[in-house]
C-alpha cells in the first residue's frame, strides 16, 4: 500500500491556500520513529492528535502486516476524525480505530505517535494515560512546531516518563521522545467554582475550569426568559457554563448542548452532573449542528471560536452563523457573543435576520438576532 501525504485534505475542516493537512511537524515526527514503527505490528502503534490523518497514514504505510488489528488513533475534534476517515478511505485503508481518550486506546501500546496540544494540561492527561496503561517499553514521539512549544512541556512529560530525549529541529519543527513510564493516572476533571456554579474541565477544553471574559459576557446577557417552543441550543458549548446555566435558571428547561472536541463534550458532561442539571442536558460531540433538524430550535446561545487550530480565521463564525439560521424555527432567537473588532452583526444580519445589540464592552459585543 503505498499513501501520498500530499493528497491529504482537510475537508470538512475548513480549506483554503494557506490552510495545509500536513506539516513539517508531521513528516518528522513519522521520520523519527520510523525505526521503533518498523518492528512492531500496526495494534501496538497509537497515534494522538493526528490533525487530518498524516500521522495514521504515514505509519499505515510503513507497517507490516498485522493479523488485522488495527492502529488505535484518537483525535479532539470530530472535524480531524472524519478527515482521517475521508482521507483513509480514499487510499483504501482501513486497518484503524478512532477511539476516546481512555485506557483501551493506550494498553499495552509500543509506540505512541502524538501531535503536542497547545495546553500543558491536556498534555499532562495524555501523557499520565499512557503512564499508566502503555507498555513498560513503550517510546512517545510527540512533536510540533518550535513555535508553539515551551520547555514547560519537556517537564510535564518528565512528570510521567524517566527520559526525555530533544532532537534536532528541522523545517521550524521538533520531537520529543519520552520513554521510562512511571507515575501513571487517568484524566480526572479539574473543578472550580464561579457565581454558584461549579466548572468541570478535562486538560483540553478551551480556558479550563475558568469562565473566559467572553463567555462571562454571555452569561451576563443571557434573555430572562428563555422560550420553550422548540429545541434550546449551547451551540459550542466547551465545558457547558452556559448550558448549566439556563438549566439552572429555568427550572423546567432542557438544553441540547453540542461541540465538536472530545475533551469539551466530556467536560461538559461532568459540569452538568456536578451542578444536578444533568438529566435535563444532553451534551453531543457534533460537527456543528449536523444532527438538529431544520427549523427546529427556539433559542440558540453562541460564543464562538475565531482559530482553526493554531491559525486565526474570519471564516468560521460565519459558517455556525448558517448552520444555526438553518436550525432555528421562523422568529427563534441567536443569541452571540463576539470581538467587537471582528464586526459580525452585517453577517448576522444577512445570514439570519434582524439582529439588535444586547450589551458591549470593551471587548466585546452581544448581540441578538431573529430568524427571518
Amino acid at each position: 500500500m503505498t499513501i501520498s501525504l500530499d493528497t491529504l485534505r482537510r475537508w470538512p475542516d475548513l480549506e483554503g491556500p494557506d490552510l495545509h493537512a500536513v506539516d513539517a511537524a508531521d513528516r518528522l515526527i513519522l521520520d523519527e520513529s520510523a525505526p521503533a514503527r518498523d518492528v512492531f505490528s500496526p495494534h501496538e502503534i497509537v497515534v494522538i492528535g493526528d490533525n487530518y490523518g498524516a500521522l495514521t497514514l504515514g505509519a499505515a504505510k510503513a507497517a507490516p502486516r498485522s493479523d488485522g488489528r488495527r492502529i488505535r488513533v484518537h483525535q479532539d475534534p470530530l472535524t480531524g476524525e472524519r478527515a482521517l476517515a475521508t482521507n483513509a478511505a480514499n487510499a483504501g485503508f482501513d486497518a484503524f480505530q478512532s477511539l476516546p481518550l481512555s485506557p483501551d486506546l493506550v494498553r499495552d501500546a509500543r509506540v505512541v505517535l502524538m501531535r503536542l496540544p497547545r495546553a500543558l494540561e491536556a498534555l499532562r492527561d495524555i501523557a499520565g494515560l499512557v503512564a499508566a496503561h502503555a507498555s513498560p517499553d513503550v517510546v512517545v514521539f510527540a512533536g510540533g512546531r518550535i513555535k508553539h512549544m515551551t520547555l514547560a512541556m519537556n517537564e510535564v512529560l518528565r512528570e510521567h516518563f524517566y527520559t526525555v530525549d530533544v532532537t534536532h529541529a528541522r523545517q521550524k519543527s521538533r520531537v520529543l521522545i519520552a520513554r521510562g513510564p512511571h507515575n501513571g493516572r487517568d484524566p480526572v476533571p479539574r473543578r472550580a467554582a464561579h457565581d454558584g456554579i461549579t466548572v468541570c474541565a478535562y486538560g483540553g477544553a478551551f480556558a479550563g475550569a475558568s469562565i473566559d471574559i467572553g463567555t462571562r459576557f454571555l452569561l451576563e446577557n443571557l434573555p430572562a426568559e428563555t422560550p420553550i417552543d422548540g429545541t434550546v441550543i449551547d451551540f459550542a458549548c466547551g465545558t457547558g457554563i452556559v448550558a448549566t446555566t439556563l438549566a439552572l435558571r429555568h427550572s423546567e428547561l432542557e438544553v441540547y448542548a453540542c461541540d465538536q472536541s472530545y475533551a469539551a463534550v466530556a467536560s461538559a458532561r461532568e459540569t452538568a452532573r456536578a451542578n444536578s442539571v444533568d438529566q435535563r442536558i444532553n451534551v453531543v460531540r457534533d460537527d456543528m449542528l449536523a444532527s438538529q433538524t431544520a427549523g427546529s430550535a427556539s433559542f440558540i446561545a453562541l460564543n464562538p471560536p475565531f482559530h482553526v487550530g493554531a491559525a486565526l480565521s474570519e471564516h468560521i463564525a460565519p459558517r455556525m452563523f448558517e448552520d444555526a439560521a438553518r436550525v432555528l424555527r421562523p422568529g427563534g432567537e441567536l443569541r452571540v457573543v463576539w470581538n467587537s473588532p471582528l464586526q459580525y452583526r452585517a453577517a448576522l444580519e444577512r445570514i439570519v435576520g434582524p439582529t439588535r445589540q444586547i450589551a458591549r464592552n470593551s471587548k466585546f459585543t452581544v448581540t441578538s438576532s431573529l430568524k427571518r
